[in-house]
């Protein structure tokens, strides 16, 4: 497993990133895999920079794990922000016309289609979000 503690800023997002893409190149991950990755990890880093904190930022650690048969990689998002479940929300209805829908909500739903399982749980004081895709 390889790890990054980092402040939950959104200045740090390209930091983030870079780590994030190390460890997918690392074990050659597919470009449109890798793409579908790098927008969940987005999504998610931003809405903890954005919403976790009050008013000052806090840390966040990112963890990456790679497992074989099948290759599959699993990112672990752990903050300790407010309590927060972003699964515990409906999913936007996508069939209504943009200007109908309810604002928030449509990232959160990408991660969850884009990514093969994405869980989350609030565990001694911190919010834990995991998201897994398998890489073959």
């Amino acid at each position: 497993m390889k790890e990054l503690v980092i402040e939950a800023a959104n200045v740090n997002l390209p930091k983030v990133m870079v780590f994030i893409d190390e460890q997918l190149e690392a074990v050659g991950c597919l470009m449109k895999t890798q793409a579908q990755i790098e927008v969940a990890v987005e999504e998610l880093f931003v809405n903890i920079a954005n919403y976790a904190y009050d008013k000052v930022n806090g840390m966040v650690t990112v963890q990456v794990s790679v497992y074989e048969a099948p290759l599959r990689v699993e990112i672990t998002f752990i903050d300790n922000g407010k309590q927060y479940d972003p699964l515990a929300n409906p999913d936007p209805d996508i069939s209504l016309p943009a200007q109908r829908r309810k604002i928030g909500g449509l990232g959160i739903f990408m991660v969850k289609k884009s990514m093969d399982d994405v869980c989350y749980e609030y565990k001694d004081g911190k919010n834990i979000l995991l998201i897994k895709k398998n890489l073959t």
